[in-house]
């Protein structure tokens, strides 16, 4: 059963929920949220959609299996950790690059940490609940 309600505001909270995802995951280096709390934002946009439209629709969204996500993740999750060792550093240590950027602020490799994780909860996620969602119908 489709809701027109719940198509039209699925619409409109569809892009500012993954803005908002987007927000939190660079907010997250220096105050609480990052990739883990983005990725769970960014997950229940399109699970919103998924509920008004239908999950075949949704995944025509996103374009790409939300499994590819996870490799993806866990690839920029690991280059960003051991970043360091290439500078003679230990692992995980925080590379900064010097210049701020006016809008997102200081990179660093605590960012490229976070946007693997944003990943990875993204495709473990979505990933679970269309699988559940496909099962069912």
């Amino acid at each position: 059963m489709r809701s027109t309600i719940l198509q039209t505001a699925s619409n409109y909270l569809l892009p500012i929920l993954l803005l908002f995802s987007i927000f939190l995951l660079l907010r997250g280096h220096y105050y609480p949220g990052g990739g883990f709390v983005g990725g769970l934002v960014a997950s229940i946009a399109f699970v919103l959609h998924s509920l008004a439209y239908g999950t075949d629709s949704t995944m025509k969204i996103l374009r790409y299996k939300p499994l590819s996500l996870i490799p993806a993740g866990l690839i920029i999750a690991t280059l960003s950790m051991f970043a360091p060792v290439l500078f003679g550093l230990p692992v995980m240590t925080g590379l900064w690059i010097e210049q701020p950027i006016p809008v997102i602020g200081m990179i660093g490799s605590a960012l490229f940490f976070d946007l693997g994780v944003y990943l990875v909860v993204i495709g473990v996620v979505l990933t679970i609940l269309f699988t559940i969602s496909l099962e069912t119908n």
